[in-house]
């Protein structure tokens, strides 16, 4: 049985369990932070507060979990193996229908990474029609953001970008709201940019938080462009039916690891993760 085989097999016994207990029946120049770049403050106490993960809390169970999961990510963007995708860098974390946690994810997983000794993370949202990273963080919408350079064709980044108190993360906020997203991140400039964030910095993780795969195409338009495809699947409510649907958007060869989410456990939510290397058809 393969490991997706095995993590469908596990949602859908937690989907049995839940029933039975509560159911009544052009080169653009990526710069890292710079000059131009814009400082915002993240409130770590807060983020505490509402079970998320910070440097505040680096020793908590989420702390723990969120280990667990970058450990195989990180493995996978130093591995030399020749087969490794050259944007092996570029995370997306996505889910099949909205409402499973994958910003949670995002920004918690963008905050463990940061706290490595040899990467820095940068965190874009590029869920464009609804946005929610800054609010996750508890910080104001940004009024520019990866709408706006790729619409500017402007060549240098770091005045888009938001340097933080956190030393090694950096955020790319959505920008504007765009009628033809789709088409602009299938562009030729967002192909130059994610060929930039990708090679230019060895050190740099970037994690994008993306739309639900089955709600926009915007999501499998990103997905083409991603090294790794992480996707969050929330316990004992997403049907086991509609991951393989969601999955069979992607490409056989991608990379996908998934996450269950709020599986619950006494004492708490834990975070199960499942990683393979390649999506079989057949699974």
């Amino acid at each position: 049985m393969s490991t997706i085989e095995k993590a469908l097999d596990k949602i859908g016994d937690r989907q049995q369990q839940s029933a039975s207990v509560h159911s009544p029946s052009k080169m653009h120049s990526a710069s890292k932070q710079g000059s131009k770049s814009t400082k915002v403050t993240i409130d770590l106490e807060r983020l505490s507060q509402l079970g998320m993960l910070s440097a505040a809390n680096g020793r908590s169970q989420i702390a723990e979990e969120y280990r667990n999961i970058k450990r195989p990510i990180l493995r996978n963007v130093l591995s030399d193996d020749d087969n490794v995708a050259l944007n092996i860098n570029l995370i997306m974390v996505t889910s099949a229908v909205p409402g499973e946690g994958k910003t949670f994810n995002s920004v918690n997983l963008a905050m463990s990474i940061a706290m490595e000794l040899d990467h820095t993370c940068l965190l874009v949202d590029a869920d464009v029609a609804r946005p929610s990273v800054m609010k996750t963080l508890g910080l104001s919408r940004s009024k520019k953001g990866l709408v706006d350079y790729l619409l500017s064709h402007d060549r240098d980044l770091s005045e888009y970008l938001l340097s933080t108190n956190i030393p090694k993360l950096t955020i790319l906020p959505s920008g504007k709201a765009y009628t033809h997203a789709t088409e602009l991140l299938a562009s030729e400039d967002m192909r130059d940019l994610m060929r930039d964030l990708s090679e230019r910095y060895h050190d740099r993780i970037v994690i994008f938080d993306t739309p639900p795969l089955l709600a926009t195409t915007e999501s499998r338009v990103l997905a083409t462009l991603m090294g790794q495809v992480i996707m969050v699947v929330e316990a004992e409510r997403t049907q086991k039916a509609t991951v393989k649907q969601a999955l069979s958007l992607l490409d056989d060869k991608q990379n996908v690891s998934l996450i269950l989410n709020k599986n619950r456990k006494e004492g708490g939510h834990d975070y199960y993760y499942y990683g393979y290397a390649a999506k079989d058809q057949n699974d």
